[in-house]
């Protein structure tokens, strides 16, 4: 093997890296954030919303989860512009993660969901307790003890997916990496980088989920 490794131009360009790694880690949880919440929104409309609703939630959840996440990245980047919305790099990426996200998660809240007992339910609503009370206070605060472990590898699929961004002009991690490497022809050692990058990402977000963990769920 004649390859010489110089990993100078990969140092000097670390710290662009680090900051795009950061971006990385931004829009993988501003897409949490915004799938929990609708994750939430679809569980419930297709276990006790009206039938438009259990529709709208359900078509939702079949496009997540069973078309694939670089064609739904291409949707929103390129088949909105058909209709004359144009979306940044970044925002492709974001509403396309959090749609995923979304599907996804929707499917562990209504697990969740099911784990609760009715007459948590009922007990709530015969002391009085609004429909809107009883799941804010009572329910949903169980479901998300209970789905915790499952968001938190959704969380890590999000970091690990945000790559795909590259393919529609987003400079986050790898897009950064592609830029950099294909002006240096450092191919190997900008992609061994960024690897250790991802890795010490993902370490990080399971380090503080399971500290958050301890705290939350200690009772």
């Amino acid at each position: 093997m004649d390859y010489n490794f110089h990993w100078r131009p990969v140092f000097k360009k670390l710290p662009d890296l680090l900051e795009a790694g950061l971006l990385t880690l931004e829009v993988a949880m501003l897409s949490m954030i915004i799938g929990i919440v609708i994750g939430l929104l679809l569980a419930i409309s297709r276990m006790s919303g009206p039938k438009p609703l259990r529709i709208f939630a359900t078509t939702w959840v079949e496009l997540a989860r069973n078309t694939p996440v670089l064609f739904q990245l291409f949707f929103f980047g390129f088949g909105l512009g058909a209709f004359g919305l144009h979306l940044s790099p970044y925002l492709i990426v974001l509403v396309g993660l959090s749609f995923n996200n979304a599907g996804y998660l929707a499917e562990n809240f209504r697990g969740g969901f099911q784990a609760v007992p009715d007459t948590q339910l009922r007990a709530a609503r015969s002391l009085g307790m609004t429909a809107t009370q009883t799941y804010i206070r009572i329910i949903i605060p169980q479901v998300l003890r209970i789905v915790y472990h499952p968001m938190t590898n959704q969380m890590v699929w999000a970091v690990l997916m945000s790559s795909l961004g590259m393919l529609v002009g987003f400079r986050e991690l790898s897009g950064e990496t592609q830029f950099f490497a294909s002006q240096t022809y450092r191919i190997f050692e900008y992609f061994a980088m960024t690897a250790l990058i991802y890795y010490v990402i993902v370490k990080i977000v399971l380090g503080v989920s399971k500290l958050a963990a301890r705290r939350l769920f200690r009772y």
